[in-house]
């Protein structure tokens, strides 16, 4: 019986009715937006597993500078799985990146974890998943950023995240589901931002930044309260020093963990001034 042949190319956004049927049998939250805004980041380093002329596998990379780079959409159709695919498509993925980036990260599901370790990835923190229905009361802020507000925004979060990813954190202002909320202190500096926007199985809020463990009720008690009444996921990162209560006091429950992983240069762990993460596909 002949078998087809397995071969990677780029993908493109004609295969994202394909990738979401992969990402809906792996229970994944993304939309198709999150694949278009993936896509134009970085064209040239998405890739596809094609098998017979079908798709059977996706990975993303996205480049912040020349500091990081982050894989992420790693699937395969369950009834390809334990080929390799994985694997192969892993590596392509790091053959792009290599000389673009310095230091190469993911966010890996327990099932990838040992994938990726035997690619010579190392454990660097674990993230937590947790799942809740605001109960916040509702309160539409309607507030839309201006420029000097958005340049302050994108300036916090260079810091807190150490690297540039101006591109990625514009797309995803232009994309939220309700306007970004900023926490000032009294003399005005920004302090903390929190953006929310849709998925396939619960509203996604992330990136939450705050400058001061202070910060952080006020933060998420405003941005939830533009979500009343609706199923949010947030992907808390355990190395802000942040007790959990914060979100289980609100309602939320841990749903799973996820395993920050790292190759190449060894860069600092997530700065605690991240409270929730901007996504497991771009860190």
């Amino acid at each position: 019986m002949h078998v087809p042949a397995l071969s990677i190319r780029l993908l493109f956004e004609s295969d994202i009715p394909a990738a979401m049927q992969l990402k809906e049998a792996a229970g994944w939250n993304q939309t198709e937006e999150d694949w278009f805004r993936l896509l134009s980041l970085e064209p040239n380093g998405c890739f596809a597993a094609v098998k017979g002329g079908r798709l059977v596998g996706t990975t993303t990379t996205t480049t912040y500078g020349s500091d990081l780079g982050w894989i992420g959409m790693v699937l395969v159709d369950p009834q390809e799985q334990r080929q390799g695919i994985a694997t192969r498509l892993i590596n392509v993925a790091l053959d792009y990146l290599r000389g673009k980036v310095a230091t190469v990260k993911l966010d890996a599901t327990a099932q990838g974890e040992p994938v990726y370790r035997r690619l010579g990835f190392r454990v660097e923190s674990v993230l937590e998943r947790w799942t809740g229905t605001s109960n916040v009361p509702g309160a539409i802020s309607g507030k839309v950023l201006d420029e000097h507000a958005r340049h302050e925004l994108l300036t916090l979060d260079r810091i807190a995240f150490a690297a540039d990813r101006s591109k990625l954190i514009g797309k995803l202002i232009d994309d939220a589901c309700v306007p970004p909320v900023l926490l000032r202190v009294a003399d005005g500096t920004l302090s903390g931002y929190a953006i929310a926007r849709r998925g396939t199985n619960a509203d996604y809020v992330g990136p939450v930044l705050a400058r001061s463990p202070q910060h952080v009720d006020s933060l998420l008690d405003q941005v939830l309260s533009e979500l009343a009444r609706r199923r949010v996921y947030i992907d808390f990162n355990t190395e802000c020093g942040i007790d959990t209560s914060v979100l289980s006091d609100r309602g939320f429950v841990k749903e799973r963990d996820l395993i920050r992983m790292s190759a190449g240069a060894r860069a600092e762990k997530t700065s605690p001034f991240v409270i929730a993460i901007a996504g497991p596909e771009t860190g």
